[in-house]
């Protein structure tokens, strides 16, 4: 494949996995942390660093806007949830497994 291509399927990829995010509210970041070890400010921070390395500054709140799809306390507000103690217990034992940066 070409490279100008594999970035064309690679940025596809990219914004259709942002909206299926952004359609799956119900599924939170700590779930995604524990089955993944990613989520969607991970995605906002991998975001605004490849921006920067392209010379555009984002700050975090703005790279979360493009993640999220609205602010994100407006995003908080509506749809994150109080995550229960088994699902902390769960994510603190896979970061434990698997560090992230």
């Amino acid at each position: 494949m070409e490279e100008k291509t594999r970035t064309e399927v690679e940025a596809a990829v990219y914004r259709r996995m942002v909206e299926h995010f952004r359609t799956r509210t119900d599924v939170q970041n700590i779930d995604l942390m524990i089955l993944s070890g990613f989520c969607r400010n991970c995605l906002s921070k991998w975001y605004r660093a490849a921006a920067a390395e392209r010379g555009v500054e984002l700050n975090y709140d703005q790279a979360r806007e493009v993640v999220y799809g609205m602010p994100f306390p407006e995003w908080k507000a509506q749809y994150q949830n109080e995550a229960p103690a088994e699902k902390i217990t769960a994510f603190e034992k896979a970061q434990a497994e698997h560090p992230t940066d």
